[in-house]
């Protein structure tokens, strides 16, 4: 084959390859849900590129990881997207690195396959995907050919797509961010007041329409102006959050949790008794008990006053009327705390 033939060659799959990538961009750029971006992006490349295996790496702690957080119930994101250790991807990347290919050694990469299983790949490639300048993980390509990725093949095309689906998912995360926010408290990332009031009427008419029951709890953070005016602003904030992580992390996935006000946070149970709801209480305040807050001025140990209503103990026919007798058994308990203080301090 003469030079010019090669040339003419090359610069056909080259055109190939271009058409491919145009496909691709254009069933992702108009999408601007997390989920249906992965889902389209990484089905798509396999198909349009038959790929036998594409998937992402995503840093730990960072932008993307965050946000991905955030999606419930995708199949795709959790099959397909593996997490890493910022120092473990960092041993191969850098700011300003360029894609990654090999067809040899593959297990020198396990941190990048999913569950560090490397499957019948036999040849690999590992772009960079950045947010806003951050890098934040890799768009990863597997074939069982060992020619399809060697490492001293031109990456220039694969470069340019991976500037554009960078671009795809800042926008993603953009519109994700906004839309989350319009739901949930920026502090702690719960849901907020108004947001729950939603929930809360959905689960009531569910509660009431299939004769189920529904336990809620209505707390607050004891002492919230004293750590406010002894530690600052930022450590009531820290506390808030710390709060809301401890109600999460004991939490079932299917409880519903709401900062409803300031320091206030409510619990919905659904199928749960009033007995299973103060247990539940009765663990988190154990694990704050255990497990004090570290803070630049030392340990500070937080503590919940609460409240409990449960459908089963009375005969609710509103939601409003399970949320005020809550709210009521708050207060009651808060009068006792406040009494047995004043008795200690020798001021009753």
């Amino acid at each position: 084959m003469s030079d010019f033939d090669r040339i003419f060659q090359l610069l056909k799959e080259n055109e190939a390859i271009l058409r491919k990538f145009h496909l691709l961009e254009s069933k992702i750029l108009a999408i601007l849900n997390l989920k249906d971006f992965f889902e389209s992006l990484l089905t798509e490349m396999m198909s349009i590129f038959r790929m036998p295996y594409v998937w992402m790496t995503v840093i730990k702690n960072s932008k993307l990881a965050e946000i991905i957080s955030w999606v419930e119930n995708s199949d795709t994101i959790e099959q397909r997207i593996n997490f890493i250790d910022k120092n473990e991807f960092m041993r191969f990347f850098n700011s300003f690195s360029k894609p990654l290919l090999s067809n040899s050694d593959l297990r020198t990469y396990h941190a990048f396959f999913s569950d560090g299983k490397i499957y019948p790949i036999r040849s690999i490639a590992l772009a960079p995907v950045f947010i806003d300048g951050e890098i934040v993980g890799t768009l990863n390509q597997g074939d069982i050919e060992p020619s399809r990725f060697e490492a001293n093949m031109d990456t220039s095309l694969l470069e340019q797509l991976m500037v554009k689906i960078s671009l795809c998912l800042s926008n993603v995360l953009a519109h994700e961010k906004i839309q989350f926010f319009a739901y949930h408290d920026p502090l702690t990332e719960l849901l907020n007041r108004r947001a729950f009031e939603t929930e809360f009427q959905r689960e009531f008419s569910r509660v009431q329409r299939h004769k189920l029951r529904l336990s809620l709890v209505f707390s607050d953070l004891d002492d919230f102006k004293r750590i406010n005016d002894l530690y600052g602003h930022e450590a009531g904030d820290k506390a808030l959050k710390y709060i809301a992580d401890t109600i999460k992390l004991l939490s079932r996935k299917e409880d519903i949790i709401s900062r409803f006000a300031g320091d206030e946070f409510v619990i919905l149970l659904p199928e749960t008794p009033s007995d299973k709801a103060e247990n539940l209480m009765t663990r988190i305040k154990t694990h704050l008990d255990s497990h004090p807050l570290e803070t630049d001025s030392g340990k500070l140990y937080l503590s919940l006053s609460n409240g409990i209503a449960s459908t089963e103990d009375s005969d609710f026919t509103q939601p409003e009327q399970l949320l005020k007798a809550a709210d009521k058994q708050l207060y009651a308990v808060k009068s006792v705390k406040k009494s047995e203080e004043a008795r200690a301090k020798g001021f009753i």
